[in-house]
C-alpha cells in the first residue's frame, strides 16, 4: 500500500485497485503510534504503520470508489487519523486541561511552608477620648473632690514596611502534597484514557468511512450490472420473454440506484462524523488509502479470556488512575491521625496593622505632628497543638477519610468489573465477526458467480418440440443481482464490524502494545503525516501561560 496521496485532483481520483479480500496485520510499531505512552512506545520505527497483506483472492476484484466532481476529497490513511486523534479530539484536551490543574495544586501544596510577603503603608489619625488606662483621670489620687474625667490624647501614627505572614498546619505542609501528587497521577492516567477513547472513536469513525464507502462501490458495480441485464432482456424481449420481465429489470434498476445514492449519502455522513472526531473540515470528502475490504488484525481472535483479562488489569489507564486515587485517600488518612500531634505554625506581628510580621519605620506624634520616628520590628512565633472538639472532632475526620477510601476501593472494584465485561463483549463481537466475514466472503463470491453465470446463461435457448425457450429466465438472474448487492452490504457491514471490534477489544485491554508484538512481527513501513490540513495552526502541548 502506497503512502497517502497529496491532494491534487489527478490523485484524487486514483482508484486503489489492491489485493482482493486481503486481511491486514498491525504490528508493534503502530501500536505504539497507537497507545501513546512513552514506556511502551519504544518502537523500532518512529513513525509509521505496519501493514501485513495476505495472498489475494483471484475470483474477486474490488476497487475503492471515486468521489464525484463537487466533491472536495481528503486523502488519509489509518496511521495519520490515529496520530491526528491523539491531539486533537476535545475530550483529550479536557483531560490536558484537569491534568494542568493537579499540577498547579501540587505546586500549591509543594510552598505551604513559604510565608507570605506584605508590603505597605498605614496612616492613622487619633483625636479624643484614647484609652483610659488610669481609670479616666487628669488629676492626682490626693484631690478626691475633684470630679474625674476621661484621658483625651491627640496623636498621629504613620507606618511603612514589609511583613511576612505564615499560618500553616504541619499535617497540611506534610501530607497535602503527597495527596496531590497521588491526584496528578490519576489526572494523568485520565488523559491516557481520553486519548484511549479518542483512538477509538476514530477507529470506529473511519471504519464506518471503509464500510460505506465499499458499499457504494458495490452499489455501482450493481448498478452497472443491472443496466447490461436490462440491454440483454431487451434484446430477448421479442421473441423470447414478455414485455412485462423488461419493466421487473428497469424496476429492479431503479432500486439499485437509489440504494446506491443512499449509500453515498452514508459515506458523505460518515466522512463528516470522522471529521468531526478529528477537528478536520467538514465540507471534505475522507478518501482512506486501504482498500475498503481490508481486514486489521491486531488481535487473534482465538485467544481466551484467561489470557486477556490479565492484560486488560494491567494495561487499562482507568485501574491505574483509581488506583492512585486510592493511595490519595490513604494519605489523608495518615494526615488525620497525625493532626493532633503536629502543631500549627502561626508567624505573625505583634501589635502592627494586620498583625504582620514588621520590618519598617514607624512614626508617631501629639497633635499633627509627627516627630518621633524610629525603626521597628514585631515578631511572633508559635506553635498551636489542636485538639479539634476534645479530639471527638478528629476521631469524625478520620472516620470521614476512611470512608472516602472504602468508596474509592469500591469504585476500582466496579471498573474491574465493567473492564471484565467490556473484554468479554468485545472478545464475542470479535469472534463473531471473524466467523461472519468468512461467511460474507463465500457468499459474495458466490453470488457474483450466480449473477455472471445467469447473465451469460440468457444467451442459451433450448427447444421443446417446436417451441424455443431460455435455459435462465430473466426473473432468476433479478434475483441474482439482488443477491449480489444484498451480499456487497452484509460483506462491508461485516470486514467494518470486524474492524471495528479489533480495536474495541484493543481498547478494551488498554491499548497494550507490548502485548501485541510479542504476537505479530512487523511489517512494511508507511509514513505518516501527523501535520494539521489546511493551513491550521498547531495544537498546544501545554497549559497557557500564567499571564493569559
Amino acid at each position: 500500500m502506497a503512502p497517502v496521496p497529496g491532494p491534487s485532483a489527478q490523485r484524487l481520483r486514483t482508484v486503489v485497485v489492491g489485493a482482493r479480500f486481503g486481511r491486514l496485520t498491525i504490528g508493534f510499531a503502530a501500536l505504539a503510534l497507537l497507545c501513546f505512552r512513552p514506556l511502551l512506545c519504544r518502537a523500532q520505527m518512529q513513525q509509521g504503520l505496519v501493514l501485513r497483506q495476505a495472498l489475494p483472492l483471484p475470483e474477486v476484484k474490488l476497487t475503492n470508489a471515486s468521489p464525484e466532481a463537487s466533491d472536495l476529497g481528503f486523502p488519509i490513511n489509518l496511521a495519520t487519523a490515529l496520530a491526528l486523534s491523539g491531539a486533537r479530539p476535545l475530550i483529550v484536551t479536557a483531560a490536558q486541561a484537569a491534568a494542568w490543574v493537579a499540577e498547579a495544586q501540587l505546586e500549591r501544596a509543594e510552598v505551604l511552608w513559604v510565608p507570605t510577603l506584605d508590603l505597605g503603608s498605614v496612616y492613622m489619625r487619633h483625636d479624643g477620648v484614647g484609652p483610659d488606662l488610669n481609670n479616666g483621670t487628669n488629676l492626682p489620687p490626693f484631690a478626691p473632690f475633684t470630679p474625674r474625667v476621661p484621658i483625651r490624647q491627640y496623636m498621629n501614627y504613620f507606618y511603612t514596611g514589609a511583613g511576612f505572614v505564615l499560618a500553616v498546619a504541619t499535617t497540611e505542609a506534610i501530607f497535602q502534597p503527597l495527596v496531590a501528587r497521588q491526584v496528578l497521577t490519576a489526572r494523568r492516567w485520565n488523559v491516557q484514557s481520553a486519548k484511549n477513547d479518542a483512538l477509538l472513536a476514530t477507529a470506529e469513525a473511519y471504519f464506518s468511512v471503509h464500510q460505506y464507502r465499499g458499499t457504494y462501490a458495490g452499489a455501482v458495480d450493481a448498478v452497472a450490472r443491472g443496466r447490461k441485464l436490462v440491454g440483454r432482456i431487451t434484446d430477448l424481449s421479442q421473441d423470447l420473454v414478455p414485455r412485462v420481465e423488461i419493466n421487473r429489470a428497469m424496476r429492479l434498476l431503479a432500486d439499485l440506484e437509489q440504494q446506491a445514492a443512499l449509500a453515498r449519502q452514508r459515506w458523505r455522513v460518515a466522512s463528516a462524523n470522522l471529521t468531526q472526531v478529528l477537528r478536520l473540515s467538514p465540507s471534505v470528502v475522507v478518501l482512506p488509502a486501504e482498500p475498503d475490504h481490508l481486514q486489521i488484525t491486531l488481535i487473534d481472535p482465538s485467544r481466551s479470556l484467561d489470557q486477556l483479562l490479565p492484560i486488560a488489569l494491567k494495561y487499562r489507564p482507568e485501574l491505574a488512575s483509581q488506583r492512585a486515587l486510592i493511595a490519595a485517600a490513604e494519605q489523608r488518612i495518615r494526615r488525620e491521625k497525625s493532626r493532633p500531634f503536629l502543631p500549627i505554625v502561626l508567624l505573625t506581628g505583634w501589635q502592627s496593622p494586620g498583625e504582620m510580621t514588621e520590618f519598617g519605620i514607624f512614626g508617631t506624634g501629639p497633635g499633627s505632628n509627627l516627630n518621633n520616628w524610629s525603626f521597628r520590628t514585631d515578631v511572633s512565633v508559635q506553635l498551636v497543638w489542636q485538639f479539634e472538639n476534645l479530639g471527638l472532632g478528629n476521631l469524625a475526620r478520620i472516620k470521614d477519610q476512611r470512608a472516602q477510601e472504602s468508596r474509592a476501593i469500591v469504585r476500582l472494584y466496579a471498573i474491574q468489573d465493567r473492564v471484565a465485561a467490556e473484554v468479554t463483549e468485545a472478545q464475542a463481537t470479535l469472534q463473531s465477526a471473524a466467523a461472519r466475514v468468512v461467511e460474507a466472503e463465500r457468499a459474495l463470491r458466490n453470488a457474483i458467480i450466480n449473477f455472471d453465470r445467469n447473465y451469460e446463461g440468457l444467451r442459451h435457448t433450448k427447444r421443446f418440440s417446436n417451441f424455443l425457450y431460455l435455459v435462465i429466465r430473466p426473473q432468476e438472474a433479478d434475483i441474482a443481482l439482488e443477491h449480489l448487492m444484498v451480499s456487497y452490504r452484509q460483506y462491508f457491514g461485516s470486514v467494518a464490524d470486524y474492524n471495528r471490534a479489533q480495536f474495541e477489544l484493543f481498547h478494551a485491554l488498554g491499548y497494550p502494545a507490548e502485548e501485541i508484538a510479542n504476537l505479530h512481527p512487523p511489517g512494511n513501513v508507511v509514513a505518516v503525516r501527523g501535520r494539521r490540513p489546511f493551513g491550521l495552526p498547531p495544537v498546544p502541548e501545554g497549559p497557557p501561560p500564567a499571564t493569559r
